[in-house]
């Protein structure tokens, strides 16, 4: 008698649905990113990135509060300093922007748990992610900035870094520069294979990080590759990555997905500014349901195989994700 199998039976109601679910979300899942600027009395806008703001330290406790109210474990630092160099010295000064407004989270919330950014374009006159050569990035002498980045981020009391800046060998330029200052627990979250994509636009505007000239595709990945994220990813963990992150992650589910396959170790994928404009564009227009989006694009990146997304949804979800 046809049919005999009706996966429909599976369907019929919202508690079956929830009891045989392959995927599912939690705000244990997610990290939230802040970008902390000078000043006081601050809590801009970002226009392009509505319900995302541009906040200065005396208002920073109140938002690490509001995280951790909701569940969320952990937040990811970028920011904007008042005076920008060509070397960005102000990413490894002791006394910089990060390296305050981790002081003021811990102060205000010790458990909430803390990853930084560690790149070069915030802090740099001319937009990109280190040390200018002949028009171009160089490698090696950016790789020393990122080591002392990283290490006084860690040293204000950062749980995480993360560097974010492609460059070739920073992985383990940053782990032997923590090894040796005392800092062999502290792991690192590498973006490992981040592309350079038309998706970071509102991040840059957020983070006033557009490149002065040029652009960043000779050190960011071509979007165009699939098999060359599997050789990146590889070499971040033997340089000793503990995580690692494929960025953006909407359109680039087929890599987190391989990237799951291919190693063994927990993966972040970074759901970016731009996907999260697309999102809240088309709600403010009536185009679409922007929770039921939200949820749907949190749960494929989920389904694709991260572990941890970082998200600015991630308050909005957390909401959803309590009731």
């Amino acid at each position: 008698m046809f049919p005999i199998h009706r996966p429909r039976r599976l369907r019929a109601n919202k508690t079956i649905r929830r009891m045989v679910r392959e995927t599912s979300l939690s705000p244990d899942d997610l990290i939230y990113p802040l970008f902390v600027t000078y000043g006081t009395g601050i809590r801009k806008e970002i226009p392009s990135m509505p319900g995302c703001f541009q906040e200065s330290l005396d208002n920073l406790a109140g938002s690490a509060k509001e995280i951790f109210s909701l569940g969320i474990p952990s937040v990811i630092l970028f920011g904007i300093p008042e005076r920008k160099d060509e070397k960005g010295s102000g990413a490894y000064d002791e006394h910089g922007v990060v390296q305050n407004a981790i002081r003021v989270i811990k102060d205000a919330v010790p458990d909430l748990y803390v990853i930084t950014d560690v790149c070069m374009c915030e802090y740099t006159s001319h937009g990109h992610c280190g040390v200018i050569e002949k028009g171009d990035v160089a490698n090696d002498p950016t790789l020393e900035l990122l080591a002392l980045e990283a290490l006084s981020h860690v040293t204000a009391g950062a749980d995480m870094v993360a560097p974010s800046d492609m460059m070739d060998g920073r992985v383990e330029a940053i782990r032997l520069v923590l090894d040796e200052g005392g800092f062999p627990a502290v792991p690192i979250m590498s973006y490992a294979a981040k592309y350079a994509s038309a998706f970071y636009g509102p991040f840059r505007e957020a983070a006033e990080s557009t490149p002065q000239f040029g652009d960043r595709r000779s050190y960011q990945m071509d979007p165009a590759n699939r098999r060359e994220a599997i050789r990146e990813v590889a070499l971040d963990i033997e340089e000793g990555a503990d995580i690692i992150m494929v960025k953006p992650a909407l359109s680039y589910l087929d890599i987190i997905a391989d990237v799951r396959d291919a190693f063994d170790v927990p993966v972040a994928a970074y759901n970016v500014s731009g996907e999260y404009s697309l999102v809240k564009a088309a709600a403010q227009m009536g185009w679409i349901d922007e929770q039921r989006l939200m949820m749907e694009v949190l749960t494929s990146i989920k389904r694709a195989g991260a572990d941890l997304i970082l998200t600015y949804f991630a308050k909005d979800a957390a909401k959803i994700l309590n009731a």
